[in-house]
């Protein structure tokens, strides 16, 4: 009966080193992940000069024009954000997921 608490797990860092437009499907992100890993439909935050600019989801992340489920730390990913394109270059993606843990007496 008790309502289960929320928590932030943080996955991976990445560094968007290019942009891309692709007709139809708007920005492109190419992507270095410097740290832990990036995964598709994972929340991630944009953030520029350290600043967070976006909070909301990531839509596509491609490796080697295939659909990947996760790109790890040290390799190279395109991603896509969902309903959001002012992206650019120098800007670092916070890739992390929401984790419901239940609550006990």
């Amino acid at each position: 009966m008790l309502e289960p608490t929320k928590s932030e797990e943080y996955l991976g860092q990445a560094e968007i080193r290019q942009i891309f437009k692709v007709s139809g499907s708007g920005k492109i992100a190419g992507t270095f992940v410097t740290d832990g890993l990036i995964k598709r439909n994972a929340r991630v935050r944009l953030l520029r000069e350290n600043v967070v600019i976006h909070d909301g989801i990531l839509k596509t992340l491609k490796r080697f024009k295939e659909d990947v489920k996760e790109v790890k730390s040290g390799f190279e990913c395109g991603v896509a954000f969902e309903n959001y394109e002012d992206i650019k270059e120098k800007d670092m993606l916070e890739c992390y997921e929401i984790v419901e843990q239940k609550r006990t007496l």
